[in-house]
């Protein structure tokens, strides 16, 4: 069984949520055996998912009976939803009870707040080591899907355990979507030593949040750049939480005096500091920066994790060895996912990659081997640790202006929209704001005369970044 999920005792709590629910490892086992025999085997589901004991059951559960979901946001807008479904069409789909009434499929069970439908399509063909599928943006629900094998989601336990020096005492708390792809890491290291998930979907600001910390001891907080500015303006550094040893940060590159500041808080505190880069290609985790570099080397991603290479090209593809010099960061490990899925006939495909990624991004790495992003070679931001495709958002735009000219830029700090007519300034606004669950603050709606283009009929971006 994959996670070494046999190996723990049956009375072992392997996750509680916030409505103080519980999930053993051995009700997880007998669950898994139970989903093999609900659907034909290796059947493709869409399963719509919130942060909770059922999310993780039945998203655990069925990777290791051998069915393939699709793991989604349970409040995905409804208009992406049916893009993916008439594209992807799966045989069944899982959503919390309270939502089951919207879908019109025949319903096969329910069980840890989940409803399990049939909705009469036909079984798809899907490759023997495919086991699972998680969209490339969390936020816009892509079509573009990524496709992981079973070996990615053990290779990525085992080296983000190593390096964490994870054990069966942690209690991590896990405030991050289980359909973001750290988030679903997060299950998987501890889940591999027999540690119990603390799971919750309330909001920092909740008194309860914090309750639910203090109550269940959690050892450990993982979080993107935003979540770090909420615990900034929380107060978190006057509070007490003594069982809080380990704080880490990934999805996208974080203002460096806030880095900063918690870097210093955790070695002046007992706690340790470790900032972390990887993408959903990659089965979350690609490198990280030990601890004790967390103050002098504050902006770097680190060194791979564990049984992997980072490693640089220039503009040719020749390797760069030499320090302080930029090229393309790529990275070889077992992490590595099979490609892409665009359609449901490419579910059948073979591994594309076989274990090595050119990953976009520009970086360099220093005497020490520390590797630091300067930029990105791809068309894609991280707004709030949420991976959110440039294109995808024009789609978005035209989809519902079909005449309106438009063209999206920007930085992790916000995305810019230009615009050709400024009537529809506030309308695409809130669009965008409705369909990617992000703050308005998260956009700056700009209004120019042209989009600029070449002959071919391209935007030409680069140029609107100056207007």
């Amino acid at each position: 069984m994959i996670l070494n999920l046999n190996k723990w005792q049956r009375g072992a709590v392997a996750a509680i949520d916030a409505q103080g629910n519980q999930l053993t490892y051995g009700e997880l086992r007998d669950f898994a055996e139970r989903a093999g025999q609900l659907m034909p085997a290796r059947s493709l589901l869409f399963l719509l998912i919130e942060n909770n004991v059922g999310g993780i059951a039945w998203t655990i559960g069925n990777i290791c009976a051998g069915n393939v979901p699709l793991i989604l946001n349970a409040h995905l807008d409804e208009q992406l939803y049916k893009n993916l479904y008439e594209l992807y069409q799966p045989p069944f789909v899982c959503v919390p009870d309270s939502m089951a009434e919207k879908y019109p499929y025949e319903t096969v069970t329910s069980s840890y707040g989940y409803t399990l439908m049939r909705t009469g399509q036909e079984a798809c063909p899907m490759n023997d080591e495919l086991s699972h599928l998680l969209p490339t943006s969390g936020s816009t629900g892509s079509p573009k899907l990524v496709r992981h094998k079973y070996e990615n989601i053990e290779a990525a336990a085992l080296n983000i355990s190593t390096f964490f020096e994870l054990t069966a005492e942690d209690r991590p708390l896990m405030v991050l979507p289980l359909y973001y792809t750290m988030g679903l890491s997060i299950v998987f290291s501890h889940f591999y030593v027999g540690a119990t998930v603390l799971i919750t979907n309330q909001s920092m600001t909740d008194r309860g949040f914090w309750q639910f910390i203090k109550n269940e001891r959690a050892t450990s907080f993982t979080g993107v750049p935003y979540s770090f500015e909420i615990l900034n303006l929380m107060r978190f550094f006057r509070m007490d939480l003594p069982n809080l040893k380990l704080l880490t940060q990934g999805g996208g590159r974080m203002p460096k005096e806030l880095n900063l500041r918690f870097a210093e808080y955790c070695r002046d505190n007992d706690k340790k500091w470790i900032a972390t880069y990887g993408q959903t290609e990659c089965t979350a985790r690609m490198a990280w920066l030990p601890h004790k570099w967390a103050v002098e080397k504050v902006g770097s991603i680190g060194i791979a994790v564990p049984n992997a290479e980072l490693s640089l090209i220039d503009m040719e593809g020749n390797p760069i060895t030499t320090p302080n010099t930029e090229g393309e960061m790529c990275y070889r490990g077992k992490n590595v996912t099979m490609g892409y899925a665009r359609s449901r006939e490419d579910l059948l495909l073979d591994d594309e990659r076989n274990g090595f990624i050119r990953t976009g991004d520009l970086a360099y790495f220093d005497e020490d081997g520390c590797y630091y992003i300067v930029g990105r070679m791809g068309r894609f931001l991280k707004l709030f640790g949420m991976r959110v495709g440039l294109d995808e958002c024009e789609r978005i735009i035209k989809g519902k202006y079909p005449n309106l000219k438009c063209a999206c830029v920007g930085t992790d700090e916000k995305m810019l929209v230009y615009l050709t007519d400024e009537t529809y300034k506030e309308q695409v606004k809130e669009e965008l704001v409705s369909r990617l669950k992000l703050v308005a603050t998260s956009f700056q709606v700009r209004i120019v005369n042209e989009i600029p283009k070449n002959e071919a009929g391209k935007t030409l971006y680069a140029k609107l970044k100056n207007k």
